[in-house]
């Protein structure tokens, strides 16, 4: 069939009477699907639950240097899980602080304790007139969330498959003080699943910021999440890149076993420069004692390295694999050549990114709505939740099974359609 664009008012109507049709068939489906969040899905977490028998009431409760895990201290984490969590974003134990069971709180309480305590000496981003932040987008909605929380004015920096517009980043961070920092999902990105290319990896460790506390926020979070053996996505190490260039201090990277264990459950760690975590470990020992080391623990018995975490991560991927391929697969046999839609085909990650043409995106996604299946809101994926062009949809495949995939991707298609044909009569 050829491009929507090209059809007639006459051609245009006839779809829109049988599109109509269908859509009313969908609805009297009675369906109920969700796809609004990268959750794991009920069979992976199954996957993982003998983790559950790796410590007993009869398990020895010591680490291989005789540390007692029940009790008190070593606010860093145990040096085996700081080794294992160093081994997946590729960096070294030294510069690793294991914390407790969310990457994301770790981002909330840096930037909490960069508001009230400055960052290495500099004034405390709360007693600044005015705060910026830089926001590549489509993005994660909880990093716009968390900026947003905190005051900061947000700069939408486009993002292309080798990574953000460093044109820009380069231009802005260079010419303006009171922007302290940059959010980045650099691998298998949130929602596109791009992988930033080695260029924008040294770029980025190479920026000459005029705020000297001026900080990378390089969410790592799908640092071993790979959908296939054959053509995994390569992300170049940072905190060495930030060395390289004379910027040791400019980083923070945090990741977590959230898709890895279990999603309420997993360990997670921030790594920087030994001079950042010492500054943050000032601020921390006031905060905890020590996370929970028992659960450090139990990961280490688990998967004992990274070898042992990729062999689990092949069992995730050949569950989610069928799920991506059932909705890649229906998206190009339905709309290929339509000129109403483009669509991402990601490596890894947890998500699939959609534009619709111009203006549909949030009626797309209320149509759906009325049909029985949940996505991710409309402008979720930019700063205060506005898209300007209203186009960009998250599509989250993870937590339906592939069949539910299938039939929530129709739905999806037939709703593009739809809203399409409604946008170009509006036109005629």
């Amino acid at each position: 069939m050829k491009a929507y664009q090209e059809l007639s008012k006459e051609e245009l109507l006839a779809l829109q009477t049988s599109l109509n049709q269908e859509y009313k068939e969908a609805q009297a489906k009675g369906l109920k699907l969700d796809m609004s969040r990268g959750k794991p899905a009920p069979s992976q977490l199954e996957m993982g639950m003998d983790i559950m028998d790796i410590l007993n009431s009869e398990s020895s409760m010591k680490t291989e240097a005789g540390l007692d895990v029940r009790n008190y201290g070593v606010l860093e984490g145990i040096p085996e899980a700081r080794q294992l969590m160093a081994e997946i974003m590729g960096t070294k134990a030294e510069n690793v602080i294991v914390c407790g069971n969310s990457s994301l709180n770790i981002m909330y309480d840096t930037f909490a304790r960069s508001m009230t305590h400055g960052v290495m000496g500099s004034t405390p981003w709360a007693k600044l007139d005015k705060i910026k932040f830089l926001c590549p987008a489509p993005g994660y909605d909880r990093h716009f969330a968390i900026t947003q929380h905190f005051g900061f004015e947000m700069i939408t920096v486009p993002m292309s498959c080798d990574g953000p517009d460093m044109d820009m980043v380069e231009k802005l961070v260079a010419e303006d003080a009171t922007i302290k920092g940059i959010w980045c999902v650099p691998k298998y990105s949130n929602p596109q699943g791009y992988t930033y290319s080695n260029e924008t990896v040294k770029r980025m460790a190479a920026l000459k910021p005029a705020a000297e506390d001026f900080r990378i926020f390089w969410d790592n979070a799908y640092a071993v999440h790979d959908l296939y053996e054959d053509r995994q996505d390569t992300l170049l190490e940072i905190l060495s890149e930030c060395e390289k260039a004379g910027n040791p201090n400019m980083v923070y990277e945090f990741c977590s076993t959230s898709k890895v264990s279990f999603a309420g459950a997993g360990i997670a760690a921030i790594a920087s420069s030994v001079e950042n975590l010492d500054f943050m470990k000032k601020s921390m020992t006031v905060q905890t004692i020590g996370y929970d080391k028992i659960n450090q623990l139990r990961h280490v018995r688990y998967y004992k390295d990274i070898n042992g975490v990729k062999e689990h991560m092949k069992k995730h991927a050949a569950m989610l694999r069928p799920k991506f391929e059932a909705s890649l697969n229906l998206l190009d046999q339905e709309l290929t050549g339509l000129g109403i839609g483009e669509w991402t085909k990601p490596n890894g990650g947890y998500f699939i990114s959609f534009q619709t043409m111009e203006g549909c995106a949030k009626a797309v996604v209320a149509k759906c709505k009325e049909a029985g299946m949940v996505l991710t809101g409309a402008g979720a994926t930019y700063p205060y939740g506005k898209d300007p062009k209203d186009s960009n949809i998250r599509i989250a495949p993870s937590f339906p099974t592939p069949e539910e995939m299938a039939q929530a991707t129709a739905l999806f298609i037939l709703c593009v359609k739809l809203v399409s044909v409604e946008k170009l009569l509006e036109n005629k």
